[in-house]
């Protein structure tokens, strides 16, 4: 009795450390990377998305929100790998940027930042927000946009970002999500609003699910086929070869006839050597004559 009491106290105890081990691999690698459920805040979410300043390439589909800062590598990757994925299914794509704050005194963002956020914030250019996006940080100047810094009404622009970010995480604190960018909002197919911390990419899987967004698709340079679109060239106007150069007439070889004008060479066929001329026998030396008083050469 006693050693069945043993063995089923160690299978009771094998049980419980596989139970847990179990929660732990579910939470771990499956359960955090879900998207939550927003079942609190939802008017005020939705207000504070509404008078954000987004910016979109269009399409008119069901919104989808993309908030973040310029230096997040993670919005960065997401935007290239998974917008188009998003938009292939017919999801509008809408982009909130905003300039974090100084953090311990330290400047988490720069003036020609600062300066771009706030002309996307009032202009809403979409084109810009292309040039920005494509230009390496370092080498962004913001060149021909006003200073944010120095002037009262572009500073409040920035601030009412950065305000706009925090009032989001706020809201979002009670849906239980721990704010990290790029922070992804939809709604699901039932109207249910989503959102979504996606600064890990195992967690973009559980978004294109919930949009039924392909896993891939084609880049715009490569055919339906899978064969490179063929490439234009200037000169004659035809894309499907490269514009020969114009050369000089090439003088036709003995015992062939001259090509008409215009006419291109004809591949594999070089024009054969011009013959030269065989040398010359040397001449031959002068012999004397004499006559009665001269003698000549």
């Amino acid at each position: 009795m006693r050693r069945f009491f043993v063995w089923s106290a160690l299978a009771a105890l094998l049980g419980l450390i596989l139970a847990i081990g179990g929660f732990w691999a579910y939470q771990h690698f499956y359960a955090r990377f879900q998207p939550v459920t927003v079942t609190q805040n939802q008017a005020a979410i939705q207000r504070l998305l509404d008078e954000s300043s987004w910016l979109s390439a269009g399409g008119g589909g069901e919104p989808l929100y993309i908030i973040g800062y310029r230096d997040s590598a993670a919005m960065q990757r997401y935007e290239r790998e998974e917008a188009p994925k998003l938009r292939a299914a017919g999801v509008e794509v809408r982009i909130v940027v905003f300039a974090r704050a100084d953090r311990e005194g330290l400047a988490q963002s720069t003036a020609a930042e600062r300066a771009t956020v706030a002309e996307l914030w009032l202009t809403r250019d979409w084109t810009l927000y292309q040039r920005w996006t494509a230009t390496p940080s370092n080498n962004w100047t913001a060149a021909g946009i006003p200073a944010a810094d120095g002037s009262l009404a572009r500073t409040a622009v920035v601030d009412a970002g950065r305000a706009f970010a925090a009032s989001l995480s706020e809201n979002l604190a009670g849906a239980g999500l721990q704010t990290r960018y790029p922070l992804i909002i939809w709604r699901d197919r039932e109207g249910y609003m989503k959102a979504c911390a996606c600064s890990d990419s195992r967690s973009w899987a559980f978004v294109r699910d919930d949009l039924d967004a392909p896993d891939r698709v084609e880049p715009p340079s490569v055919a339906a086929d899978g064969v490179p679109a063929p490439m234009a060239y200037p000169g004659d106007g035809s894309p499907e070869s490269l514009p020969y150069p114009t050369l000089p007439p090439i003088p036709p070889a003995d015992g062939q006839a001259a090509p008409p004008p215009g006419a291109a060479p004809v591949p594999g066929n070089a024009p054969a050597p011009a013959r030269r001329a065989a040398p010359q026998a040397p001449r031959k030396a002068p012999e004397a004559k004499r006559t009665e008083d001269t003698t000549f050469f």
